[in-house]
């Protein structure tokens, strides 16, 4: 296998690995129309896929896959044989089988299979299911497909709230490093003393002493100024007018 495709497919097994907990031995399940597709060209599914994955891999079918491929008759009589040959999953549908589609499906829910198929409608319907993984053959090469615009989706809102969650739990441990810590503000901040408080002075009557006094400070200013506008007499001696009688 080129360096290349071992590149790619190295990288999606590790985002599926990383996000959706997929784990050794994947487990790959098979169904008829990959089977199929391997009879035309000539692929042996289970060395062909060894070689792909160098890895350890575990191929599964179930009983529906297996009866939905026995009632298509003869146009799927090898792809019946092929899939027989693979280790049978219980998938629950035991004694009421259903469509094959429908099986895959409802597999998918539970546990962490690859999907082996070339049912397009049964892909597209997966695509829009996070976490989803696709393997399929190209003419006689098998490819696991890249992970959908759902999964990438899913892991970048997921990545988006665990940063938060950091940040967050960063920050307030910084705060509570740095003594900012809201419990510590509410200890610092004085409390404020709640009590009577004072009348507004424009709802007050003055009281008639306060009249009375502003009456007299209003009197005040003029008997200072007419203390000032006094002059002193000076009073002249007995002989002194004498004197100034006589002159005359």
């Amino acid at each position: 296998m080129k360096i290349s495709r071992f590149k790619k497919l190295h990288k999606t097994l590790t985002f599926f690995a990383t996000n959706f907990e997929y784990r050794e031995p994947y487990q790959i399940l098979v169904d008829a129309t990959f089977c199929q597709a391997a009879l035309q060209n000539k692929v042996i599914i289970e060395d062909q896929l060894k070689k792909y994955f160098q890895t350890n891999m575990k191929l599964l079918t179930t009983q529906c896959i297996i009866l939905e491929a026995e009632s298509l008759g003869a146009p799927l009589a090898g792809a019946t044989t092929i899939v027989k040959n693979f280790h049978v999953h219980k998938c629950g549908h035991e004694g009421v089988p259903v469509p094959a589609s429908k099986c895959i499906k409802a597999m998918t829910k539970s546990s962490r299979y690859i999907i082996a198929s070339q049912d397009r409608t049964l892909q597209a319907s997966l695509r829009k299911v996070p976490g989803r993984s696709l393997l399929y053959l190209h003419k006689a090469t098998p490819v696991l497909e890249e992970p959908s615009d759902a999964s990438k989706k899913y892991v970048f809102k997921k990545s988006q709230s665990i940063l938060t969650n950091v940040e967050e739990k960063r920050i307030a441990s910084l705060k509570q490093k740095g003594g900012l810590s809201e419990e510590e503000n509410c200890k610092k901040l004085p409390k404020k003393r709640k009590g009577p408080k004072n009348p507004n002075p424009l709802s007050c009557k003055k009281s008639k002493k306060q009249k009375g006094q502003t009456q007299n400070m209003k009197h005040q200013p003029k008997m200072q100024g007419q203390m000032k506008s006094k002059r002193k007499r000076i009073k002249i001696p007995e002989h002194v007018k004498a004197a100034l009688k006589g002159s005359k």
